[in-house]
């Protein structure tokens, strides 16, 4: 059997998975909504509901793995709460004490800047500028914990309110719209 690749901008309010085995929570929007995936396929990785950006699926179990190993970069670019400063983005490169499931953890040493430019997302909607400034940041990870990001910016003291996935190693969102999907070779 030939193994198959897919790029998927996954947008906002969607579920990273193909069925809802939920009771409580059927009505969520999944990604089967987007493209005919072949059967098999999973998602590589998680992006939360509230979450966009990219998204890699396969049919392939062995290059899954290697993609959500400690060995490949996860990109992300964050609006947060308030003009985030320079204390705060030398806190996020050194590590922040999260909780994991209810136990204290510190966050692997990471690469984090202050973004100036956003020309390259799409514009999308978050909250009104009366509820006060926001301001962008990036965080490149090779850990993934549930909900890290969210974690880290808000135990920094700027709550996360958009967060796009950009980059998994060499797999870029590029100039993707939320929705679009893409084969690839691997």
């Amino acid at each position: 059997m030939k193994h198959r690749y897919f790029k998927l901008y996954k947008p906002y309010g969607y579920l990273s998975q193909f069925i809802n085995n939920q009771n409580r929570r059927k009505n969520k929007k999944l990604l089967n909504n987007f493209y005919d995936f072949p059967s098999g396929i999973m998602a590589v990785g998680r992006l939360d509901e509230k979450s966009e950006g990219l998204l890699l699926l396969t049919t392939n179990g062995k290059f899954s793995n290697y993609i959500t190993s400690s060995k490949i970069e996860k990109e992300y670019h964050i609006m947060v709460d308030g003009i985030i400063n320079e204390v705060a983005i030398d806190k996020l490169r050194n590590g922040v004490i999260i909780s994991i499931d209810g136990k204290p953890y510190k966050t692997q040493k990471c690469k984090a800047e202050i973004l100036r430019d956003m020309s390259h997302i799409v514009e999308r909607f978050v909250r009104d500028d009366k509820h006060g400034p926001t301001s962008w940041l990036r965080i490149t990870l090779t850990e993934g914990k549930f909900r890290q990001v969210r974690k880290m910016t808000a135990g920094v003291g700027f709550p996360t309110l958009r967060l796009v996935r950009v980059r998994v190693g060499d797999y870029e969102l590029a100039r993707m719209q939320p929705g679009d999907v893409s084969e690839f070779n691997y």
